[in-house]
């Protein structure tokens, strides 16, 4: 029977898509469990980077989540700043610059897949994308939504775990910060038409095909049509998964067909103050079994001045 097109939202507890598992000692072994964890936006410039600096350590900003993250058999996160080592360090305003020192907080967390795909993408300029794509590569994470060209932009990447290949794309409504001209094609825009190809095409390559989407309103505790538009589409497509991000704030986790939409984890690495909830937000937890979306849950993690913690632990400052 085809599943029917009607979405559920979703409480942020745990969510079981699995079926009872069976005791006849005849029937084959049963898939090995696999891990994902996603995480928000990731945001390693201005004050972030200058607390970092202070600690004389790179990794600070992560150090409390990186054992969770690092334990996955996959960590996935949108980076939210590009790196570069040309051009002015930014300790304020909205052009972000991360060092490219940085990078050593992603590898500590054990990111293994990085979304490149945002409005802050060309925050460093033409250079930035290509440097950032090229530090990430030689730290061992693969970049999503951003390519050399731009078909390997929209191809798409895939990491092997336990047998099941699982493929990632991102998006973004904007890639110019609402400051640099024109579009760069090395980054991926929100288009449902070529999202539709991309799951497609990635859907050969790969087993399970997870969308990274880069939209919706600032702070804002609901997902906007567009962004309700481009995830329902991407699972009709065929994906398993849609990962949300740009809000700031966490939205709803959705239910739609086969597959699950987290519209927003919120930050995971920011230093937005100001912002009611954006000192707050969820580590998405994804079991699959084999290529089948078995179970979920999140993760509520704390931002205290600047670092990351999960939410059961003090919020004092160390």
């Amino acid at each position: 029977m085809k599943p029917t097109r009607r979405s559920v939202l979703v409480a942020p507890a745990l969510g079981c898509l699995s079926r009872a598992a069976t005791n006849n000692p005849l029937a084959p072994a049963a898939p090995a469990e696999v891990r994902l964890l996603f995480g928000g936006d990731i945001m390693l410039s201005r004050y972030v980077g200058k607390l970092a600096r202070q600690k004389r350590n790179p990794a600070w900003p992560l150090h409390e989540v990186a054992g969770l993250l690092a334990s996955a058999d996959i960590a996935f996160a949108n980076l939210e700043s590009p790196f570069s080592d040309t051009g002015p360090r930014s300790d304020t305003g909205m052009v972000f610059h991360a060092e490219p020192e940085m990078v050593r907080a992603l590898v500590a967390a054990g990111i293994d897949v990085a979304s490149t795909a945002n409005n802050h993408a060309l925050d460093c300029g033409p250079h930035g994308i290509q440097f950032t794509m090229d530090l990430l590569a030689r730290n061992g994470i693969l970049a999503a939504g951003s390519g050399a060209t731009a078909q390997l932009a929209h191809q798409g990447v895939i990491l092997a775990r336990k047998s099941v290949g699982f493929g990632f794309l991102a998006y973004t409504f904007d890639q110019s910060n609402g400051i640099h001209p024109g579009i760069d094609d090395r980054v991926a825009l929100m288009d449902a038409a070529a999202m539709r190809a991309d799951v497609g095409n990635l859907l050969r390559r790969a087993d399970v095909v997870i969308v990274s989407m880069h939209a919706g309103n600032e702070y804002q505790p609901a997902p906007n049509i567009l962004q309700q538009r481009f995830a329902r589409a991407a699972i009709d497509a065929g994906a398993a998964l849609v990962i949300g991000h740009h809000p700031h704030v966490v939205q709803p986790v959705e239910r739609y067909r086969n597959g699950l939409i987290f519209y927003s984890l919120g930050n995971l690495v920011f230093d937005q103050f100001q912002s009611p909830g954006a000192q707050r937000g969820w580590i998405a937890d994804v079991r699959f079994t084999g290529r089948r979306l078995a179970n979920w849950t999140v993760i509520p993690v704390d931002i205290v001045n600047t670092v990351a913690r999960l939410h059961s632990l003090s919020e004092a400052d160390s």
